[in-house]
């Protein structure tokens, strides 16, 4: 028996079988045949809509789907186990498919009834169809993910009610499936007087709507599967109804952004169990000194090193999706415990498979240095690793907690500095 599925249910087993099935047949093969098309192709060519498609065919498409619109629903412990499976195939197309799981049911819990109807019918007939989750901005990312509760750091992106309409303006950037997505979770500023956390509204705004266009394509070293950009907003008018929740939409977005980072911590091991399975066959299968090269010490205790940690990162992942699951009172420190340290130890274990492989290892044909360039996208998703540790704190320790930054870093609404005082600063 794997150990790897000791405590899990039946169903939990069968799903991943069923992703580890579609990895080895469709998306390992998919991406060598696709290396030029990975590293080379324009963004827009490069969104992989043919394992959409095929995942639609299997049901992979149908997780955060409201059961009463034909959905399954499944949960966190599950949805960790397949995205493990799936980040073993590539973490780019997986950010496609979580993007859809998280932002359908989050989309799901705010919507009104109509506007659920419509928008789950158009999701269901098309196979291809993604969403974007649009919260961060060009300044000051850091504190929407921590977040600095004070009016001067709120979003620059600003709504205004205008008749039975809310008229959009400002620019979101690293936006996952932005340019491919049909439809945007955008969220604005929509009472500059108060904070992030009862100032913030989030709006359902459809890829075509007049106003929004797309800015730059952002070309990552990694997880090129999954497209990234801007997007801009500019005088983008969307119905008085699409607005989902209003002005405390980061305190509703919580339970979208506590999953999030567990399914983000296991996306990064299955990077690291897609490289450690590489690792076990090259050490066995590479001859040096007469002998196959797991046979000298020093590969087997390199190996015996990262095995060991891609089982202690499993173990996280799984704790943290429990914890989750059973509501847990640390269930927010372990998130983002598992998420900061899968993000750590997914460069040390593919560093470490890339050194195992010597000289091919730094070769594009081998497509073992694929695994260590997506690996290096994880410390900076979902919040940078030094703000994912002053969050660990926080949440472990609100009463002893530091606070970020202070009242001298001031920025007035125009987004000049005051005399005397710190400016923005990048994103840690």
């Amino acid at each position: 028996m794997d150990s790897r599925n000791i405590g899990l249910t039946e169903q939990q087993r069968d799903f991943r079988a069923l992703c580890r099935r579609f990895v080895d047949e469709r998306v390992i093969p998919f991406v060598a045949e696709n290396r030029d098309r990975e590293w080379g192709a324009p963004a827009l060519e490069r969104s992989p809509r043919e394992l959409l498609v095929e995942a639609d065919r299997i049901g992979l498409r149908d997780f955060g789907i409201p059961p009463e619109f034909g959905g399954i629903e499944v949960d966190t412990l599950t949805q960790a186990v397949m995205i493990e499976e799936l980040g073993r195939g590539d973490p780019g197309f997986t950010v496609c498919i979580g993007q859809n799981w998280k932002v359908t049911k989050e989309f799901a819990r705010h919507a009104r009834p109509e506007l659920l109807e419509s928008w789950m019918s158009t999701y269901r007939d098309d196979p291809t169809f993604l969403w974007a989750h649009c919260l961060t901005e060009p300044r000051g990312a850091s504190d929407r993910v921590l977040p600095y509760d004070a009016p001067e750091a709120s979003m620059q992106t600003r709504a205004i009610r205008d008749g039975e309409h809310w008229v959009l303006n400002g620019v979101k950037h690293y936006v996952s499936n932005a340019g491919v997505a049909r439809a945007f979770i955008v969220f604005a500023n929509t009472n500059p007087a108060a904070g992030i956390r009862d100032g913030v509204s989030n709006f359902l705004v459809p890829a075509d709507t007049p106003g929004l266009s797309i800015g730059r394509y952002n070309e990552k070293i990694g997880q090129r599967y999954n497209v990234n950009a801007e997007i801009i907003l500019q005088d983008c008018r969307v119905p008085a109804d699409h607005l989902l929740v209003r002005d405390i939409a980061l305190r509703k977005n919580a339970a979208y952004m506590l999953q999030g980072r567990v399914l983000n911590a296991a996306r990064a091991l299955g990077v690291m169990q897609a490289a450690s399975e590489k690792a076990i066959g090259f050490a066995h299968d590479t001859f040096q000194g007469g002998k196959p090269i797991i046979k000298h010490q020093v590969v087997a205790a390199r190996l015996a090193d990262l095995l060991t940690q891609v089982e202690t990162a499993r173990s996280i992942v799984y704790r943290a999706a429990r914890a989750v699951d059973a509501g847990a009172d640390d269930a927010q420190a372990m998130a983002l415990m598992a998420k900061l340290h899968c993000s750590q130890v997914v460069m040390d274990v593919t560093r470490s498979v890339l050194e195992l492989h010597a000289g091919s290892g730094v070769m594009v044909g081998d497509g073992v240095e694929k695994h260590f360039r997506d690996a290096a996208v994880f410390p900076h998703t979902d919040g940078t690793a030094d703000i994912t540790r002053f969050k660990i704190i926080k949440a472990l320790f609100p009463d002893a907690a530091g606070t970020y930054a202070g009242p001298d870093a001031v920025i007035t609404p125009g987004g000049a500095v005051q005399p005397g005082v710190v400016g923005p600063q990048p994103e840690a």
